[in-house]
This record gives structure tokens, sequence and C-alpha cells, in this order.
């Protein structure tokens, strides 16, 4: 949708939209498997959660798509319906941090979203 055009703020994008990047949780849930440490909920999420007006533009940077048209709260509910989506997931705040996991000693390769964002666009230009 980006590339469309139509990556854009939704309902105003100041909802904290949190991540992690495909590399990332298959190493930590490798990580926590091998953990006898740690028991009960881990947030598999990266260390740096943001706004979705920011996670939208640092995504439309790294596409190079200049333009990411805004949707409204209403927009949002159409486009989850077709989808057969809830709206929940795009507007309702998420600033999940991985406290537990970053206190067991797991390093991220892509802890912040503009390397990671990069590196996913690299990785899909070059499968074609």
């Amino acid at each position: 949708m980006t590339r469309l055009g139509l990556g854009g703020p939704v309902a105003g994008g100041r909802q904290y939209v949190s991540w992690i990047h495909g590399d990332d949780f298959l190493r930590a849930v490798d990580f926590l498997l091998t953990r006898d440490d740690l028991a009960g909920p881990v947030n598999l999420a990266a260390p740096a959660p943001l706004p979705q007006r920011e996670f939208m533009r640092v995504l439309r940077r790294a596409w190079r798509a200049p333009v990411g048209l805004p949707a409204t709260k209403w927009m949002a509910e159409i486009g989850a319906f077709v989808l057969r989506s809830d709206t929940e997931l795009l507007l309702k705040s998420r600033r999940v941090v991985p406290g537990r996991l970053l206190d067991a000693g797991f390093a991220f390769e892509h802890p912040r979203w503009d390397d990671a964002a990069a590196d996913l666009v690299r990785r899909t230009r070059a499968r074609g």
C-alpha cells in the first residue's frame, strides 16, 4: 500500500506501533527456547516503538514513495472490513518494549525501524 501512495497516517497517526523484524523474531524465539531460566510472558518486539505517523514516514522513505495519503477513522474501518480485519489493530496504541528479553541478554540485529525497513525493502526488491 505504501508503494501505491496509501501509506499515510491513520486517524492522525499518534498511536504507537510496536514492531519486530522477522529475523529478530526468529532469533528471539530460538533464544527463548534455549533458556530454562525464563518463564511466563516475554514481549517479542523491537526496543523502539514509534508513532504510526513516523513508522509510515520511515517506510515511505525506504520505498522512495514521496506521498502517503492519510486515512481517517472511517476510511480505516472500511479498509479493515474489506481485509476482514479489525480497526483496533490500526487505531489502538501499542507501546510494547522487550524488557525481559533485553534483561536476559538478547541483542537485536535490527533495533531501529529505519534500519529494519531499509533491510526489508532491500530484500523485497532483490526477490524481484
